[in-house]
């Protein structure tokens, strides 16, 4: 088996071994879920803005095959310099010369694509998944209606930035006329990791995050957190999954004048080793009744939840100030899993009722999509199953 790339064979994936490899596009699943996660993000969410149902089905075959071209390392059409200087180039260039840097493309359809303002936009109202849901309001949240929401979204992963804003800046061009961005966040410093073998990121509290998270190579934990079964349905959706975002504000001025005692209760880890309390290593198995009951981890872990477990893949944000000169920086989180109703809808009301860590965060954005199976090959594209 070859080292250099990251193989997906009926759609497990195994870490790339090197920073610059390419991750195969093609698969049962889609990359950029159970994938190893690599440095950075740019995530956006589209409006649909055409009313014509072929022009959208059009539009997702162009968007499929300019995905499978970025996430290969290639231009896309005739790339960044055409024959025909007087025709803008299909290929906006930035990424020439770059290496594929383990780009992926992950496509989601949110609930507005299926019923808008009471409306069956394109004859999909039916096909609509009951995990699909209207994320219900959760105590704290305050949410801004101008970052949450979406017809459609596109997660653009890669250990270049500049890889990743390509592919998303290239995909808007693309849908001009047909879809605009609502909104859009740059991600940093992955705050989750699928491969529990590697050293686990920190978040903008100097906290590890992830430690328990599902391991992109297991297959049994997958199946039944992550991936929709056949009895899960609606059939369009099996081998895929359900995406929640959600834009966390954390207070870090607040944060950083918190005793750092104070600070570890909170979180219910220590913050040099990550070990919970009362044990000597990260991955000890935590004893939750030594915790304080409002504490982060006890609050989240599944056995607080009736078995409640989701594949984390968020990552750190700073977006300059608010013009308080407070730092506008927290957490990108991204979530999938099987079913929103049973994953994070229980566990994010747990935690907005109880956790400690409360007082220094607030969710300020929020966006649910179902994210279906992956492109099987030649002929395949984004949601066809769907419009089918």
């Amino acid at each position: 088996m070859p080292t250099a790339a990251a193989l997906r064979t009926g759609g497990d994936a195994s870490p790339a071994a090197s920073m610059g490899d390419a991750v195969p596009f093609h698969g049962a699943h889609q990359a950029g879920i159970a994938t190893a996660v690599q440095d950075r993000l740019h995530f956006a969410a589209f409006d649909v803005t055409t009313t014509d149902r072929a022009a959208l089905v059009k539009l997702l075959q162009e968007w499929t095959a300019a995905a499978a071209r970025m996430t290969a390392g290639h231009e896309i059409g005739s790339g960044a310099v055409g024959e025909n200087d007087e025709l803008p180039p299909d290929d906006t260039g930035e990424a020439l010369g770059l290496k594929p840097s383990r780009l992926t493309l992950t496509f989601g359809v949110g609930p507005g694509l299926f019923e808008k303002d009471g409306k069956d936009r394109f004859g999909l109202k039916a096909r609509r998944p009951k995990a699909l849901i209207d994320l219900p309001g959760f105590p704290g949240d305050n949410l801004d209606p101008a970052r949450s929401g979406g017809d459609l979204c596109v997660q653009a992963c890669a250990d270049d930035p500049q890889v990743a804003v390509h592919a998303i800046r290239n995909l808007a061009r693309i849908g001009m006329g047909k879809v605009a961005i609502r909104w859009s966040q740059l991600g940093f410093g992955k705050t989750s990791s699928t491969t529990p073998d590697a050293q686990t990121p920190r978040n903008m509290m100097g906290f590890k995050d992830g430690t328990r998270n599902i391991a992109g190579t297991d297959k049994a934990a997958l199946d039944k957190h992550v991936w929709v079964g056949e009895k899960d349905g609606p059939e369009w959706m099996v081998g895929g999954s359900y995406l929640v975002a959600r834009r966390i504000r954390m207070h870090i001025e607040t944060w950083d004048r918190t005793s750092l005692a104070e600070q570890e209760d909170i979180f219910g880890r220590d913050k040099a080793e990550g070990a919970p309390v009362g044990k000597q290593r990260e991955r000890d198995e935590p004893l939750l009744k030594a915790m304080k009951p409002d504490s982060h981890v006890r609050l989240a872990h599944p056995d607080s939840n009736n078995g409640v477990t989701i594949l984390r893949r968020g990552y750190s944000f700073t977006d300059g100030t608010d013009g308080l000169g407070r730092l506008d920086a927290g957490l990108f989180f991204i979530a999938y899993q099987k079913d929103v109703r049973d994953g994070f809808v229980p566990l994010q009301t747990n935690l907005a009722r109880n956790d400690a860590l409360n007082e220094y965060i607030q969710h300020v954005g929020s966006a649910v999509f179902a994210v279906p199976p992956g492109v099987r090959g030649a002929g395949d594209w984004w949601g066809k199953a769907l419009f089918a």
